[in-house]
């Protein structure tokens, strides 16, 4: 079999250069050892959406007296919680085979090895080998789950951000390891299911990719909402004990002991780079991924690599225009990923955003700096919600060029974006001053913090300055 562009996965990255490719006029063949979509739209993203949205409501719940209205006697039904989870990663998961059938790309179901620079050998799903040959090959097989180096993580009962996702009754206590962005999701998705959580961070703060402001006040919110955090302590061990698990671990204080009924392992992921013959093709690469210059070409010639597996952003979005970069780069436009404008967020509750520069980069960094804060309790649309809490946080140059927008507070994941056009397009203080924001709109809290750079913003407390 031969082709003009093989792409080796077919998560976010895969399928996405997948599609550009064959929009140029390759003929592209792509191998996938599971399910398109990968990690994200199967085991990730979307299904801790899913179970997302069912914690949001279940917040609604708790305080739907505050609207006038009462309920009672409401419970949770798992196995529908599970098949609505199943239904929709269903129908994406089929939107994306009719996708790469519309643009004839040709799927193969196996699991790819590189022969040499232009074949992959292809162990098929159903029984058999075939060798695919093309021109260029892009590399996406993404990363997988990382196993904290503790005593007993290997027990078989543990949970995984993937095996957690199956859960068929909803655990009575739960321990997090771990407090990122995957930790600290389903930490608040498992909180408002009614679990017990803990969660246990090496790190002195949660979301440590986060504006440091912003993540000091989640971390406050969900202690509030019951959850009990750990940061700054080092797992020793893992037992089971008396039918449950019991983690050890060290703090500054001393040895703590936590007992739960699941542990969940939210140590992070690594790249997926064992098993495909990266050192008998030659390809450069080290424990932190495939080594790739701005085109995302590996150091051998006509072979890419994007996505997870280069280890940079491990974000589905910035996955997805790798691909499309790579594609292009092959087709013959030069194309570049800017990694300096990434969108960032966390769907917690409340959720944060962030893209840009914080401010503690902006201190290391020596840039001349103004920020500037609006609370969304002045916001009406966030009172009329209900979600009064959090606030938006703009950083600006001396310039007054935006370089920092940081979000807490309701729809964070969709308001990041015009900060995001803002750093992208290099625009200043007047050009966001001057466009009119509808009202009433949670958009008006960003328009606030923009006018409060220059201390005109309407809705906000002068300053003593």
């Amino acid at each position: 079999m031969e082709s003009g562009i093989i792409v080796l996965g077919g998560g976010p990255g895969g399928y996405y250069a997948a599609i550009r490719g064959a929009q140029l006029g390759a003929k592209v063949t792509l191998v996938e050892k599971e399910e398109l979509g990968g990690t994200c739209l199967n085991w990730g993203c979307i299904p801790t959406k899913v179970l997302y949205r069912n914690a949001e409501i279940l917040n609604t719940l708790k305080n739907i007296d505050e609207y006038g209205i009462h309920i009672e006697n409401y419970h949770i039904d798992v196995p529908k919680i599970q098949e609505r989870k199943q239904n929709i990663v269903k129908q994406l998961v089929d939107g994306i085979s009719k996708l790469m059938e519309a643009n004839k790309v040709e799927v193969v179901y196996g699991v790819g090895v590189l022969k040499n620079k232009n074949t992959i050998l292809v162990n098929l799903n159903d029984g058999g080998q075939i060798d695919i040959k093309g021109k260029n090959i892009i590399i996406a097989t993404g990363s997988k789950v990382s196993i904290p180096a503790i005593p007993g993580a290997d027990l078989d009962e543990l949970l995984t951000s993937k095996k957690i996702l199956d859960f068929t009754e909803i655990p009575k206590s739960l321990t997090v390891i771990g407090g990122g962005v995957i930790g600290i999701e389903f930490a608040t998705i498992f909180n408002a299911l009614g679990s017990e959580v803990t969660v246990l961070s090496r790190s002195p703060n949660i979301l440590k990719r986060m504006e440091a402001d912003l993540t000091k006040r989640l971390a406050t919110s969900l202690k509030k909402k019951g959850i009990t955090i750990h940061r700054g302590v080092q797992g020793k061990k893992i037992k089971k004990e008396n039918n449950k698990f019991v983690v050890y671990a060290d703090t500054k204080k001393g040895e703590i002991r936590v007992e739960s009924e699941q542990v969940l392992l939210s140590s992070g992921r690594k790249p997926n780079i064992e098993g495909i013959n990266l050192e008998g093709v030659g390809i450069n690469f080290d424990k932190k991924g495939i080594k790739v210059n701005e085109q995302l070409e590996t150091n051998i010639n006509g072979i890419y690599a994007i996505g997870d597996v280069i280890g940079k952003n491990m974000l589905a979005h910035v996955a997805s225009h790798h691909g499309i970069t790579a594609a292009e780069n092959i087709m013959g436009i030069e194309s570049k990923m800017n990694h300096e404008v990434i969108p960032d967020c966390a769907f917690t509750f409340p959720e944060i955003s962030s893209v840009g520069i914080k401010e503690e980069e902006a201190k290391d960094k020596g840039i001349k700096y103004k920020t500037s804060k609006f609370l969304f309790g002045g916001n009406g649309k966030a009172l009329a919600l209900g979600e009064s809490e959090g606030m938006v946080k703009v950083i600006a140059n001396e310039k007054d060029e935006i370089i920092g927008v940081h979000i807490m507070g309701p729809h964070a994941s969709d308001l990041i974006h015009e900060g995001a056009l803002a750093i992208s397009s290099k625009m200043k203080i007047d050009d966001i001053a001057h466009t009119i924001h509808a009202h009433p709109t949670l958009s008006e809290a960003f328009a606030e913090a923009i006018l409060g750079l220059k201390e005109e913003a309407i809705h906000m407390i002068p300053s003593k300055r």
